[in-house]
């Protein structure tokens, strides 16, 4: 008897039990209480590198016989570490203090994120070429394009074969062309003045600089012929690149190794100053002193002189430092203690590199970089 009634404590004990265990957690309730989520299951995965930033003092060329901007580093035995696809011969170009370049080429401005090695897209221009983009000398497109001080615009010369070139506005943060405004034939250089209010076009094949405002976008043409115009386009005698020296706002323009000109835009008045370097030249960039660095490209002469950099002192003294071959464009450390000039050349004679000038001694090396480089800015 008293096993039985054990037996029956226990099964009522348990059934109890159960019944506990299936109330529900609200007063009166009889649904199940939820069940708590699961962690996700995530398989795992090799990290992904951190992508290396480009090291300031990097060169950035534009390779005008390819569709790429090439990272170089000038260091000793050292050379490109990346290129980025920008679009077809590449000219000029300019880096803001935002680390973007803004990249003439023959089909439009790209824009590259020069600290990450990345294009971020191209700006097709409002000035429509006849027929697909091409490479060359005379090939249509952006050639010189220069930055606002402030860096919200970007000013391209665009090159109109057989007319008038066009000097296209960017607005920087919208990346559209907001403006256009005619200026001389095949503009191979653009300079910005030091207080932003004035825009520059060398016009290589008419002779002048087209003066530009940029408040109004009134233009006037402005005559730089110190040898005369009488070679018409035939002509080697012709304005290439110019400077804008700090001091005085003048624009100062090598011609020959042989004479700078000295152009007031105020007045429309030219200077002319003798130089020495007797040879055909083209690239130009000031030092923070005011020292000028003229890019002697090599002969195209029976009488002219090798390839030289010529190194004007602001009093007019110059040093003229030889080249090995053909060079095209400068640009100049922070410091103004070396200078890096391109090999690229617009005509025949270029090679796929970049001279290093150490200025206060004098020497040079060479160090490979980029196709045909024209255009170059040392990274920051």
């Amino acid at each position: 008897m008293k096993t039985r009634l054990a037996l029956w404590a226990l099964l009522v004990t348990v059934t109890l039990s159960l019944l506990a265990g299936c109330a529900g957690t609200g007063s009166g309730s009889t649904e199940s209480a939820p069940e708590r989520p699961r962690p996700a299951t995530v398989t795992p995965t090799a990290p992904t590198p951190k992508a290396t930033a480009t090291p300031a003092g990097t060169l950035l060329v534009a390779d005008f016989d390819a569709d790429t901007v090439t990272f170089v580093d000038p260091a000793p035995g050292k050379g490109p570490i990346g290129s980025v696809r920008v679009g077809t011969a590449p000219y000029g170009l300019a880096v803001g203090k935002d680390g973007r370049a803004w990249v003439a080429t023959a089909e439009g401005v790209a824009v590259v994120d020069t600290r990450t090695r990345t294009n971020l897209g191209r700006i097709p221009y409002a000035t429509k070429a006849d027929g697909p983009a091409t490479m060359g000398e005379y090939r249509a497109g952006g050639m010189g394009i220069a930055l606002s001080p402030d860096g919200k615009h970007a000013y391209v010369g665009v090159n109109v074969p057989d007319a008038r070139g066009v000097l296209e506005v960017v607005d920087t943060a919208t990346r559209k062309i907001t403006d256009t405004v005619p200026v001389g034939r095949r503009p191979f250089d653009v300079d910005v003045s030091a207080d932003g209010r004035e825009v520059y076009a060398t016009g290589h094949d008419s002779y002048d600089v087209t003066a530009v405002r940029t408040d109004t976008l009134k233009a006037r043409r402005l005559e730089v012929a110190p040898y005369g115009t009488e070679g018409g386009l035939g002509s080697w005698l012709k304005p290439h690149y110019a400077a804008v020296r700090p001091a005085d706002g003048k624009l100062l323009l090598p011609f020959e190794g042989e004479r700078l000109a000295v152009l007031d835009p105020r007045t429309g008045k030219v200077t002319v100053e003798p130089m020495t370097a007797n040879t055909h030249q083209h690239g130009a960039a000031l030092a923070p002193d005011g020292t000028l660095f003229v890019v002697g490209t090599g002969p195209i002469g029976g009488d002219d002189a090798a390839a030289s950099l010529t190194i004007r002192r602001p009093d007019g003294t110059e040093r003229v430092i030889p080249l090995d071959g053909a060079h095209e464009d400068i640009a100049v450390a922070p410091d103004g203690r070396t200078a890096y000039v391109t090999g690229g050349f617009t005509r025949e004679g270029s090679w796929d590199g970049v001279t290093v000038v150490d200025v206060p001694t004098g020497d040079t090396r060479r160090v490979a970089g980029g196709v045909r480089p024209l255009g170059i800015a040392v990274l920051g």
